[in-house]
């Protein structure tokens, strides 16, 4: 656990964890600037690392308790530590041990948001109707018939809107199993009070597979039209909204327990202070939700490379470690059979940022994932049916692993980020910034400053009491700012050939 600085006690650097040999600039260092009795020998940019004690050639960096690569040159202290003089210790996959380290949470009363109840019992925090294409070739029509029709936005109904793609068709195996999958998830998302299933009639996402994917549905909810079947397209796709409309708005906000509640965890953007303050505001908000019952999905599988030890030891049970082992060890394979290395992580962005290996990445990124055990461990594609804090198989990309957090239920995406990004999922993406620079240049971007925790003006635990008031707010309708800009979209992750 990061360590929870007093409000207004924030110095230049902190040393997150004891074993730590590097401490990290939380604004620009002046050269000369001293800590802990160590003096900076040049200038450090905010988010990078400075030595705190005489690192060798080879010997390991440490930071978060944990290593993030070794030196590739002798380190003085007071020295500037990133890629000049220092490198992963990645290679491929490992063999792991189930040594059980788990904390249970004591329970917190659940509060309640203002939220949809669905004729199945779910809740939702948006009551949309949703345009699913089954194929990329039917995208213009989707986006016609939602510009077209926008007069059926009205009272309980909060948007039309479509999420178009490039595929459904010349696509085999995995990929179309994968794109039948996702598509199907998204229609059965509680956001959306009503669907309307779009195909062109040739592809070989045939709706007979699509209805088979879905299972039980109730038709009254979900309608479909296939392109090539009607006259008009336009006309008929019109008369099946309006059966969507009369649907999706006999739906009404109402109290619902935030123990129903879904929350996606990402990032992306990341920069040296993610890990120390967006990403760990964002594990403690989970560890609040979690513990009045409900259930936050921690993904992006490349970014937890090297950071296994936050993670592995706290599943449930053995059973659920395995499912996280193939996992780990499944994505590390998927890298090595495209002749990609499993470390060619970070970005330049994340560099630019202060971040040097993907071990200082991952390390970062898994603080999204708080203290609770791990209860389950859901495919690409998959829903969260466990209560608590699931893993998701899913990529680094923002994207296509925030597209599978909404797949997987997410009612709301909490996104880190400490170089901005103004993309949105179909859920409602908050923006959480890691400093404060980028939320006063980006307003427009960001929903939520976690930079006063640099700044010390906020502990860790009175930023997340702050981000569970924002997440429920947005839960009750609160539009976040890619949503005020029509921003949503989707990605579906692609492995094999396009025929």
């Amino acid at each position: 656990m990061l360590p929870a600085c007093k409000e207004n006690d924030m110095p230049d650097l902190i040393r997150i964890h004891p074993k730590d040999n590097v401490a990290v600039a939380l604004h620009t260092v002046a050269a000369g600037t001293v800590f802990e009795g160590v003096t900076a020998q040049m200038d450090i940019p905010q988010g990078h690392k400075m030595a705190l004690t005489s690192i060798q050639d080879g010997a390991q960096v440490i930071k978060y308790g944990f290593s993030i690569g070794h030196a590739t040159a002798e380190i003085v202290p007071g020295q500037w530590v990133h890629t000049h003089n220092m490198a992963t210790n990645l290679s491929g996959e490992m063999t792991y041990t189930y040594e059980p380290d788990i904390q249970h949470l004591p329970p917190l009363p659940a509060r309640t948001f203002r939220g949809y109840r669905r004729k199945d019992g779910k809740a939702g925090v948006r009551n949309e109707i949703w345009v699913i294409p089954t194929v990329g070739c039917v995208n213009d029509v989707a986006k016609a018939l939602v510009r077209e029709n926008q007069d059926l936005v009205s009272g309980s109904i909060d948007g039309l809107y479509t999420f178009t793609h490039p595929f459904g068709c010349s696509q085999t195996g995995e990929d179309h199993a994968q794109t039948r999958k996702l598509l199907a998830a998204l229609t059965k998302h509680p956001n959306a009070g009503a669907v309307l299933v779009l195909s062109l009639g040739c592809e070989n996402l045939t709706q007979e597979q699509f209805l088979a994917e879905l299972g039980e549905f109730d038709s009254k909810r979900i309608k479909f039209l296939v392109c090539q079947q009607v006259s008009d397209e336009m006309e008929a796709g019109r008369a099946m909204l309006q059966e969507c409309a009369a649907f999706a708005g006999q739906f009404q906000r109402e109290d619902i327990p935030a123990s129903e509640l879904i929350i996606g965890m990402k990032c992306g953007g990341s920069d040296g202070l993610s890990g120390i303050t967006a990403n760990p505001v964002v594990g403690r908000f989970s560890d609040m939700l979690v513990a009045q019952g409900g259930s936050t999905v921690l993904t992006e599988v490349p970014e937890m490379f090297g950071a296994e030890g936050f993670l592995m030891n706290r599943c449930i049970n053995e059973d659920i470690f395995q499912k996280a082992v193939e996992m780990i060890n499944g994505f590390k394979a998927y890298f090595i059979r495209h002749n990609e290395v499993v470390y060619d992580n970070p970005s330049p962005g994340n560099r630019q940022g202060g971040i040097t290996t993907l071990e200082d990445k991952s390390c970062g990124c898994v603080q999204k994932g708080g203290t609770a055990p791990i209860m389950d461990v859901i495919g690409y594609g998959d829903t969260v049916v466990s209560k608590g804090l699931n893993m998701l198989y899913g990529p680094g990309n923002d994207l296509v692993s925030a597209t599978a957090l909404t797949a997987a239920g997410a009612h709301v995406i909490l996104f880190t980020t400490g170089r901005g990004t103004p993309f949105g999922a179909p859920a409602p993406t908050m923006k959480l910034s890691t400093n404060t620079p980028l939320a006063t240049k980006k307003a427009g971007w960001i929903d939520f400053n976690a930079g006063t925790v640099a700044d010390g003006e906020k502990t860790l635990d009175a930023s997340a009491n702050d981000l569970m008031d924002a997440v429920l707010a947005v839960a009750s309708g609160k539009l976040t700012c890619a949503e005020e800009r029509g921003f949503r979209e989707i990605s579906i992750f692609k492995d094999g050939v396009v025929l």
